[in-house]
């Protein structure tokens, strides 16, 4: 069996596709629209952001991707595992390779947005364990109570 492999991928590649719609119609279901700021799978295809796929014998078990806000700062977005592959090591997999290359992009600082329900607490749990800390909110997000704002360095002093 081969390891998990992260790929870059394109939001439009049947598979990816298939699971972003996953998690975009996941995510809708779970908070109302005014606290969800799940993207639009074709946003993904945007310059400034990188998609990452993790596969294992080719098979696409989650996605993740790294937004740049600024040079040195980036944004965690459309984070998600397929439900069949969970516990599996596949969120933390990618969330490591996204931050790995948010470093080689030069970022010193990651952050990103997650919901305060209980359906967001394995997300959370995961996050602070790779070193993610509260913050407040950053970029154009605003205090929501649906939402949890978190940050970590990258690079020198990294957790």
């Amino acid at each position: 069996m081969d390891t998990l492999t992260p790929t870059v991928e394109h939001p439009e590649t049947p598979d990816v596709k298939a699971l972003l719609s996953r998690h975009f119609d996941l995510m809708r279901s779970q908070s109302p629209e005014e606290s969800c700021h799940v993207m639009p799978a074709d946003s993904l295809a945007a310059p400034h952001i990188t998609l990452l796929g993790l596969r294992q014998d080719g098979i696409l078990l989650g996605v993740g991707a790294l937004a740049r806000l600024d040079p040195d700062h980036g944004e965690l977005k459309s984070m998600h595992t397929a439900a069949e592959a969970r516990g599996r090591g596949v969120a933390r997999g990618l969330l490591r390779a996204l931050l790995d290359l948010a470093g080689q992009q030069g970022m010193t600082r990651v952050s990103l947005e997650t919901g305060t329900a209980t359906a967001f607490a394995a997300a959370r749990a995961l996050y602070a364990s790779e070193g993610f800390m509260t913050c407040p909110p950053f970029g154009t997000y605003v205090e929501d109570p649906l939402s949890v704002f978190m940050t970590r360095p990258i690079g020198a002093g990294d957790p």
